[in-house]
């Protein structure tokens, strides 16, 4: 009981200054439906430096309290993104501390479900030695149960086959059902769903500071979160960002009808937050899925 009286605290709040590693434990053991979050990448961010070397060990602990406050049907998504090391033995390579974060969670008790692209079709070029620009960022899925919420439903995106093609393809009666993994879809039934499986590449334009008055520096795109909050997360469920930064998840979560509450340490960033938050401000592009082999 003390800890849902935390969390109706939290809720009113809205945006909770203060370090997630103090709040996590106090959110209802097994109650949270969607960790989805954006976390200070490694050594990218004036406001928070954290050396790639370091990194694994850093946010290890986050995830374990994580993990404890995760419903059966629970996950946690990460958008995160590796760097070029600049300093120590890596220097000039891509640096692996993404991979190795990857690999921990897993032996950490996360199950790894599934790793998208974020593709950004407006990337800013940059110096990146012999290299094209980063137009590309990784978002991670987890779960802590076998079978995690997933909604295809909401995400689906129009078919671009022709009526003649649809109804070809509905007297196929071969469709993949079911694989040695325990997953798997009968392909003969995703055209009577009304749109196609989307692909596990999500194109979303970068936003560049554009909601007036946001100094973040690292902004999430808010098509980029409703994406994951609409399929990984119930109406009504509990979506969680550790990491707030400008609120873009919770602003987004609360207008498709979650619940949902943030953490932020930086207190600069919590005021512009709270005023998303009560606006519900909405300014940026929405996402666009890519079926693979469509």
């Amino acid at each position: 009981m003390a800890r849902r009286g935390q969390l109706h605290r939290m809720l009113a709040e809205g945006i909770v200054h203060g370090d997630a590693a103090d709040f996590l434990p106090l959110l209802p053991g097994g109650g949270v439906d969607l960790f989805f979050t954006s976390p200070p990448y490694a050594d990218a961010r004036a406001y928070s430096r954290i050396h790639p070397d370091r990194y694994v060990e850093w946010f290890l602990p986050f995830a374990e309290k994580m993990l404890a406050a995760t419903s059966e049907t629970g996950s946690m998504i990460i958008n995160i993104k590796n760097r070029v090391a600049n300093r120590g033995t890596l220097k000039g390579q891509r640096h692996p501390y993404v991979y190795q974060l990857v690999l921990a969670l897993q032996q950490m008790g996360w199950r790894w479900i599934e790793t998208y692209i974020w593709s950004k079709p407006n990337a800013v070029p940059g110096k990146f030695g012999p290299r094209t620009k980063d137009s590309f960022e990784y978002v991670y899925h987890f779960a802590r149960g076998e079978r995690p919420y997933f909604d295809l439903d909401a995400v689906r995106i129009p078919y671009k086959a022709d009526a003649a093609e649809i109804a070809r393809r509905n007297n196929d009666a071969n469709g993949r059902r079911n694989t040695a993994s325990g997953f798997g879809r009968d392909r003969t039934k995703t055209y009577l769903r009304g749109g196609a499986d989307p692909g596990n590449v999500v194109s979303v334009p970068q936003t560049y500071n554009q909601y007036r008055g946001v100094a973040h520096t690292a902004a999430m795109p808010e098509g980029l979160a409703e994406f994951f909050i609409r399929c990984a997360s119930p109406k009504g469920g509990l979506v969680v960002d550790p990491f707030a930064g400008s609120g873009t998840t919770v602003v987004v979560a609360r207008r498709y009808d979650r619940q949902s509450v943030g953490f932020e340490l930086h207190e600069r960033f919590v005021g512009v937050a709270r005023e998303r938050l009560a606006a519900g401000q909405a300014d940026d592009p929405a996402g666009v899925l890519r079926a693979v082999g469509q």
